[in-house]
């Protein structure tokens, strides 16, 4: 359970740092009694942290056309450097939800499925097929000159229905990450989702409205999905729910290009 020692604030500057620290493999300096105490009071945070991932990909993509590559090949690099960045902890995410989900017939099936390291059929194919969706959508999206907008708006948007999804459903486990962190207040969520939306707002205005809809949406059915199958939520359910939101969202972006 979340440890509640003392009055906490609702915000604090330290939770960028702990949002990084837990959502990155970045060397950043975290107070790691001060984050264990703040638990899930730093998930507004978290599209922060998106921010910074999608800034670093784009980064290179940029060099990659700078050099002469073709957007296809800067598609590669952008995507190979989210998951390095990250240490794949969403695709790790989306592999285990997409083997228990559909691979046990019980909830406690499920459950033990999903725990274990070792990868199935449906996550080996839910990988496959969702990178090679990325990979299109990403190299439509550089080719059309939206790259630096479309990555930092699409890092802090991604993460922003995390926070949702641990307000909205309980742990499913009476162990692990999300039971250990708690479960945020609403106005932490809704923190995370303003943060997301000025940032749409500020590069891509026109986007705000379809953008918000898809990833509203993809993100209620994931967590319905997990509702029925497994009673809630887990770190396997939340890293695949920004997974399939991130989707979404470049498929939003990618029809708003042609």
């Amino acid at each position: 359970m979340q440890n509640t020692t003392g009055p906490q604030p609702r915000f604090a500057l330290s939770d960028v740092a702990a949002a990084v620290g837990l959502m990155t493999r970045l060397p950043v300096r975290v107070d790691t009694d001060r984050a264990t105490r703040r638990g899930a009071r730093a998930a507004w945070a978290w599209p922060v942290a998106g921010l910074l991932v999608g800034g670093l990909a784009a980064l290179l993509a940029s060099l990659a056309l700078w050099l002469g590559l073709p957007p296809a090949l800067a598609a590669i690099l952008l995507i190979a450097t989210q998951i390095t960045l990250t240490g794949a902890l969403h695709e790790d995410g989306l592999a285990d939800s997409l083997d228990g989900l559909w691979g046990g017939w019980t909830r406690d099936r499920r459950l033990e499925i999903m725990k274990d390291s070792r990868i199935g059929a449906y996550g080996v194919i839910g990988l496959i097929l969702t990178l090679l969706l990325r990979w299109q959508l990403w190299s439509l999206i550089i080719a059309n000159d939206a790259l630096w907008a479309a990555a930092l708006i699409m890092g802090a948007v991604s993460r922003a229905p995390m926070a949702a999804l641990m307000v909205w459903l309980p742990p499913a486990r009476t162990s692990g990450l999300s039971r250990h962190v708690g479960r945020p207040a609403p106005v932490t969520a809704i923190a995370a989702g303003m943060l997301a939306g000025v940032v749409t707002l500020l590069l891509w205005p026109v986007a705000l409205l379809a953008l918000g809809l898809a990833v509203a949406s993809t993100a209620y059915g994931w967590g319905r999905i997990a509702h029925a199958r497994i009673g809630g939520q887990t770190g396997d359910i939340l890293g695949a729910g920004q997974q399939l939101c991130d989707i979404a969202g470049l498929l939003v972006l990618a029809v708003l290009l042609t």
